[in-house]
């Protein structure tokens, strides 16, 4: 099938043949022509070239071997089931038999060309030897000269059929080149094939018929099918190589008709990386454990001139262009504080005798206590403190340690963990003192404090703080009286109108004084709750530390 419009499939697939040179091959041939004051306008393989001619695709269906019998080698094709299924070479060629005359007869290159030649034309040939003295011979004794040497050349090519074949003749062989012209070649290879010498034959008018020469005195022979094929590719198809200046240096890329400046940056060697922004650095961390990433800004793309003007990366090049390109830059390394995270905003809050307190939370970067305008660093470790331990709730409020203090109805020490919604009992503050006062204080901690311990508020603006309300002791509350069931045991909690989580401690003895887990599990009926929810008759409690 060679055409796959209109037709049905759930899948369609190729088998490609593809022929590779050697970088060092190719390039030889560029300098070699740019050396002679000429540009490579086309460039293709000779069998390629000659089986376009010689073997058009309407025969392709046949198992068909092309011989392109040249001055050095043999090359060959072979057609298959409507494609070219190989291609192969022979280093025997018709030099091989030109070396045989000049043994033979004693003869220059040049003059054994000349009796090879004459061997088509002529039934008797003259030439004279290196000594000087002319000879005239018959074209059978130079045929019979050559009868090894051709059987040796056809006998290689015909096994490299074979081979190309799958391990079997062809069905039937042209031959083309001014090697294959050599009287009795097409024979000896139809016979070392195993073939009709009928299915052996030199192709030269017969596939040259529709090509008119404008010098009327040439013939159309094998010689010329190979040349006019490389002529015609160049026309038919475009598979040749541009050059092109890439940042002063001279680039070589083949053509297909498709290429630019991307294509030529990276033959030339240019990164990738370098032709598209990048951006800056970027700073992944953790806060309280979980892994965050905060993206560098995109820098620049590269600059890219065509000629002289600037344009994009994707703009098609043609032969000759010269483009330039200055690297793309990095963006701005990514920058965060600590007060650009969503939860340095947050604050813990503690009853201290019977009045709220609302602090902020601390935060620990590496261990170490530092301020809101701490950078955080690629690789640091946040941490947002959800507890103040005693003696840093005492410097925050200007007040001394004693040892009477109570959190959670134990008596507690300056380095004891004060969580969400405990309860501090501190006794003997005096008259008009912090004791006396019922509105809730709020603290806010300043950028300038020293990072590493928290400074005493002043005095003036704690009072700012806190603001006093009228005497409450004469308005009679209603209190009643619950029953709760705490880890298994039953408790009674009485003397409030309502109760949360917190409350439970002042009738439920529990250690808060030493962690004995990693974290602190409260539970009301099996749902996990905080210090400040409500709690109400009949409730099942769970308080637990756990690993």
């Amino acid at each position: 099938m060679l055409k796959l419009e209109d037709h049905k499939a759930s899948r369609i697939s190729v088998e490609l043949l593809a022929t590779f040179l050697p970088e060092e091959v190719i390039s030889g041939l560029y300098c070699a022509v740019e050396k002679a004051g000429l540009q490579v306008a086309n460039l293709t393989l000779e069998p390629i070239a000659a089986i376009n001619v010689a073997i058009p695709e309407k025969f392709r269906m046949l198992n068909i071997a092309l011989v392109d019998v040249g001055a050095g080698t043999s090359d060959i094709s072979v057609t298959k089931d409507g494609s070219i299924v190989a291609y192969g070479m022979m280093p025997y060629a018709g030099d091989e038999l030109t070396e045989k005359i000049m043994q033979r007869y004693l003869v220059v290159f040049s003059e054994a060309e000349k009796i090879k030649q004459g061997c088509a034309k002529k039934k008797t040939i003259t030439y004279k030897d290196i000594m000087g003295i002319s000879h005239k011979i018959s074209v059978d004794e130079v045929k019979d000269a050559l009868k090894d040497t051709i059987m040796f050349i056809t006998k290689n090519v015909a096994e490299k059929i074979i081979e190309l074949n799958g391990g079997k003749p062809v069905s039937a062989v042209f031959v083309v080149g001014g090697g294959g012209k050599v009287i009795g070649f097409v024979e000896a290879l139809a016979q070392n094939l195993g073939l009709p010498e009928e299915r052996v034959a030199l192709r030269g008018e017969e596939v040259l018929g529709e090509v008119n020469f404008l010098p009327t005195k040439i013939k159309k022979d094998p010689l010329l099918v190979t040349p006019i094929g490389i002529c015609l590719n160049y026309y038919e198809q475009k598979n040749n190589f541009i050059f092109v200046n890439v940042n002063g240096e001279r680039t070589k890329l083949y053509d297909n008709s498709k290429l630019t400046i991307v294509d030529a940056a990276i033959q030339y060697g240019f990164p990738n990386e370098k032709l598209f922004p990048k951006r800056g650095n970027a700073i992944q961390y953790t806060v309280n454990g979980q892994t965050r990433m905060v993206r560098g800004e995109l820098g620049e793309a590269a600059i890219v001139k065509l000629n002289g003007k600037e344009t994009g990366i994707n703009t098609a090049i043609l032969q000759n262009d010269k483009i330039e390109i200055v690297e793309s830059t990095a963006g701005k390394a990514a920058e965060l504080c600590i007060n650009q995270i969503p939860e340095y905003s947050s604050t813990i809050t503690f009853t201290f005798n019977k009045k709220n307190v609302v602090c902020p939370k601390f935060v620990v970067a590496n261990h170490k206590l530092v301020s809101e305008y701490y950078n955080i660093a690629d690789g640091d470790t946040i941490e947002i403190l959800n507890y103040y331990t005693l003696g840093q709730l005492l410097e925050f409020m200007d007040l001394p340690y004693q040892e009477d203090i109570k959190v959670n109805n134990v008596y507690a020490s300056m380095d004891d963990k004060v969580y969400e919604n405990f309860t501090i009992v501190y006794e003997n503050i005096g008259d008009g003192s912090f004791r006396d006062l019922n509105e809730e204080v709020t603290g806010i901690v300043s950028a300038e404090e020293d990072k590493e311990q928290i400074v005493a508020k002043s005095e003036d603006t704690k009072k700012d703080a806190i603001e006093e309300v009228p005497n409450t002791n004469n308005i009679k509350t209603i209190s009643k009286e619950i029953q709760i069931l705490v880890n298994g045991e039953n408790v009674t909690l009485h003397g409030k109108e309502s109760y949360i989580f917190v409350d439970i401690l002042d009738f439920y003895e529990f250690d808060m004084t030493t962690a004995r887990g990693t974290s602190l599990v409260l539970k009301v009926n099996q749902r996990p709750v905080e210090f400040s929810t409500p709690i109400e008759n009949e409730d099942v409690i769970n308080l637990y530390w756990e690993e």
